[in-house]
């Protein structure tokens, strides 16, 4: 299957020519003519699967579409992208302004924590589109910046995620402001009951594709644990970045005092990095991301709230630094790397006070992740670990990597050159 195939326009189809897409990925080969034909969408589907053009792309045509049958030029929102965060919608924006250059459909990109006037100036100028987290939105709507009565389609895309930063009531009041005839996409990588209801109340006779559930873990993505003691875990962490050819690692803390304290702790060992939580103003936190993406820092230490809709494209590393006390967390925080079909490699510290977290973890995702060992700051291996059969581990690791030298640790302790490096193979680029 190819994007050529899936009957979208050549406007878009020269703009995703230019971007180097050349087949779609199974979210997008399933939703797109979903989408296109104007149905109700639910998509379960993790991160790193190229959800964002599942949807940009047929609201965008669909939009061009309604334009060209009414023959108006008159700029009004008529589709509203709603985001958890302020990194996922400035990416949404980005695929938007990407999938649309050679169109005149305008899009625009609201978030909250900078200065609301350059956004209430481009929103007076008109748009067409509208990507938006939901407080800065409802302010501007209190305001009277932002009208949704010509809102055609809708995406509330990871809605999980807003369930988890407490949007959900924001997002129904949202939803009253614009017109209920309209087409609904929406996109969660879990479905707790407070999602299924949501679905239930404004999806109308929805289709449903599923890809990628989040318990299971992208096969291109090789793991590994490391059991250390909490107080060696930054001794251990400079250790590994020893080895040059890591270009760009993720690392992944638990708190945002943790986040500051990690980087602290790498400059002081001469390691240049940044932190992104959601304490850093939105300049700042641009800033960091920006600089690691275009490569002018090796190392960005971000927490989960922030971390979402980070998008780099080779990120082929990620440490968690401290795991995450959800189990389906850790699914999304190693979906950073290894996305549209890239290798990559995702290592997790675990002190003694994280072996529930980790057990967690392995029941969620179906399988053992390979222990690590030898390394000079191991701590003894934990019993409940020793007392797994070491034919039942054996053949998790060959389920999980199919190179064992993956999980070997050299004599110095670190990953070592060959077990990180890996080859970047894919057949076009990643597909946001």
């Amino acid at each position: 299957m190819l994007f050529e195939n899936l009957n979208i326009i050549e406007p878009i189809k020269r703009a995703l020519e230019d971007a180097g897409y050349k087949e779609p990925t199974l979210i997008q080969e399933k939703s797109i003519p979903i989408g296109l034909k104007g149905l109700d969408l639910l998509g379960c589907a993790q991160t790193g699967t190229g959800k964002t053009a599942a949807f940009a792309i047929p609201v965008l045509q669909n939009i061009i579409n309604e334009t060209q049958e009414k023959d108006t030029n008159k700029k009004s929102i008529k589709a509203l992208i709603l985001a958890p965060t302020r990194e996922l919608a400035i990416q949404i924006g980005e695929s938007f302004e990407m999938y649309s250059k050679y169109t005149n459909v305008k899009s625009a990109v609201i978030f909250g924590g900078v200065s609301q006037n350059p956004q209430v100036k481009v929103l007076k100028e008109g748009v067409d589109i509208l990507i938006a987290t939901p407080g800065r939105l409802i302010d501007l709507i209190n305001q009277k910046f932002i009208k949704l009565d010509n809102v055609k389609h809708f995406v509330l895309d990871e809605a999980d995620r807003m369930l988890d930063m407490g949007m959900i009531h924001d997002v129904k009041r949202i939803i009253t402001k614009m017109p209920n005839k309209r087409q609904n996409m929406l996109f969660s990588a879990t479905m707790p009951k407070e999602i299924r209801n949501l679905v239930e109340s404004i999806l109308k006779d929805p289709v449903k594709v599923e890809v990628a559930p989040v318990s299971s873990t992208v096969d291109t993505i090789s793991q590994g644990v490391y059991f250390v003691a909490k107080k060696d875990k930054k001794n251990l962490l400079i250790d590994i970045l020893k080895d040059e050819s890591i270009k760009s690692l993720l690392v992944f803390s638990r708190t945002k005092y943790g986040a500051n304290n990690i980087t602290k702790q790498l400059a002081k060992a001469g390691i240049e990095a940044l932190a992104i939580h959601g304490n850093k103003s939105q300049n700042a936190r641009q800033i960091a991301l920006n600089s690691f993406k275009d490569g002018s820092i090796r190392v960005l230490v971000a927490t989960d709230i922030a971390a979402r809709g980070i998008d780099v494209e080779d990120l082929s590393y990620v440490i968690n630094y401290d795991l995450p006390e959800v189990p389906e967390t850790y699914v999304h925080r190693i979906g950073r790397t290894g996305r549209a079909g890239h290798n990559g490699a995702a290592f997790s510290f675990c002190d003694s006070e994280e072996r529930k977290y980790l057990r967690d973890i392995e029941k969620v995702i179906k399988q053992s992740i390979p222990v690590i060992e030898s390394h000079k700051y191991t701590e003894e291996l934990p019993k409940e670990v020793r007392e797994i059969p070491k034919v039942e581990r054996n053949k998790s690791e060959r389920g999980h990597n199919n190179n064992s030298k993956n999980n070997k640790s050299n004599k110095n302790g670190r990953i070592g050159r060959n077990n990180w490096s890996h080859k970047r193979k894919s057949k076009n680029k990643s597909n946001n």
